[in-house]
Formats: C-alpha cells, sequence, structure tokens
C-alpha cells in the first residue's frame, strides 16, 4: 500500500511540475514583459527596455533561446572576450556570452516544454542584463559563484632596470 501511494505521489508531483510551454504560450509571455514583438516564423523580435532580443524556438526539437546581441566582433579586443569566458563560470549565470556570425552575443538555452512562466520572465532579464553589463561587471544578475573573478588586464609594459 505505501509503495503504491508513494508511486501515486511521485506521479502528481511530476504533473503538477510539469509546464508544457508551447510557441504560443511563449509569445503571450513575451508579449506582457516587451515593448514591441514581431514574429518571424518560428521566432519572436522583440524589444525589453529598447534592446532588442530574439526568441528562437524549435517546439519539435523542445528547444528554444532568447538572444541578444550584444556587438560586432571586429571591435572588441582579446582582453573583452577572455572577461566574457570568464564571466560565463562566474557571474553569467543561466545566460552565456556567445560568438555566431562574428558578433558576441548574451543567450539563454532552455527546453522549450519545462519552460515556466517565471523562467521565461527571468530568462528575458538575464539576457538584457548580460548584454547591458558587457564590458563591465559582465553579470546577468547580481549573484556571483565564488573563484577566481578577476578580470583579464591589459599586460603592462615592462620596467627596464638601469645597469649602471
Amino acid at each position: 500500500m505505501r509503495i503504491l501511494f508513494s508511486s501515486i505521489l511521485l506521479l502528481f508531483m511530476v504533473s503538477v511540475q510539469a509546464q508544457e510551454m508551447t510557441a504560443a504560450k511563449l509569445y503571450e509571455i513575451i508579449e506582457k514583459e516587451a515593448d514591441t514583438v514581431k514574429t518571424n516564423g518560428n521566432s519572436y523580435q522583440f524589444l525589453f527596455n529598447e534592446a532588442m532580443l530574439i526568441c528562437v524556438f524549435d517546439e519539435n526539437a523542445n528547444r528554444m533561446r532568447i538572444i541578444s546581441p550584444i556587438i560586432e566582433r571586429e571591435k572588441i579586443g582579446e582582453e573583452e572576450l577572455l572577461n566574457a569566458l570568464v564571466a560565463n563560470f562566474h557571474s553569467a549565470l543561466d545566460v552565456k556570452y556567445a560568438l555566431s556570425d562574428e558578433v558576441l552575443w548574451s543567450v539563454y538555452t532552455h527546453p522549450l516544454k519545462e519552460l515556466s512562466e517565471h523562467q521565461v520572465i527571468d530568462a528575458i532579464q538575464q539576457v538584457y542584463a548580460a548584454a547591458l553589463t558587457f564590458g563591465s561587471s559582465y553579470s546577468s544578475t547580481n549573484l556571483v559563484f565564488p573563484g577566481n573573478t578577476k578580470k583579464v588586464e591589459k599586460p603592462k609594459p615592462e620596467k627596464k632596470l638601469n645597469k649602471t
């Protein structure tokens, strides 16, 4: 009897947590959060606090991502790229910095069906924050994982010793 009760309870808990996010629900959430939204096939392009974000989804593959372009690769140096890699480990949290088509992006990826409304809203905020803070704190939230979060600095010229 205990095993049956435990099995039923577990099944209930799993079914309650299943979100079954769809493209239509995703659009409704984005529409509430965004300043403007345009649809184009399997993507939604929208403005959030005047920043451009794009949500791309594939219901068949059960994937979605929210992205925001930050800067063209040619306009930044190695220092900024290395700082973005450090941030991916410590301060970007659910969002990552990524390079594609010679553009640096702020990117959040997640299985589509398992998303909750809260996660979509949080993802939008984190993608926006990571894009906004690129070049300064490189962060998507106020949280930072401990460890070596020291930013890369340009090497200082070597001091030459005067030999007399």
